[in-house]
């Protein structure tokens, strides 16, 4: 009976995968573009979160606003009921 190894990641490539992965890569766009790729890759993500963390304040912003606009409607809404009521109570008696 013989043990199979079976690995815990098996869409991760490993050592020698790697390499040869790497060594595709040089052929495909040569050493000298290679850190170019790298840098723009490395700028795209930074560009990806900063937007990510706009939109994150954004919604917090929003979530805030709109939990203040619910308490100020709250109150304008006893307010004007409280208005109503005495403005109305003159004319019934009228």
């Amino acid at each position: 009976m013989q043990n199979a190894i079976v690995p815990l990641f098996p869409g991760l490539p490993g050592g020698p995968e790697l390499l040869i992965v790497l060594f595709v890569l040089v052929l495909l766009f040569g050493a000298n573009k290679i850190p170019k790729l790298a840098r723009s890759t490395g700028q795209a993500m930074g560009e990806f979160k900063r937007g990510r963390e706009e939109i994150e304040e954004e919604l917090k912003e929003g979530a805030e606003e709109s939990g203040s606009s619910t308490e100020t409607a709250e109150t304008s809404t006893s307010e004007t009921s409280t208005t109503e009521t005495s403005t109305t109570e003159p004319e019934k008696s009228s």
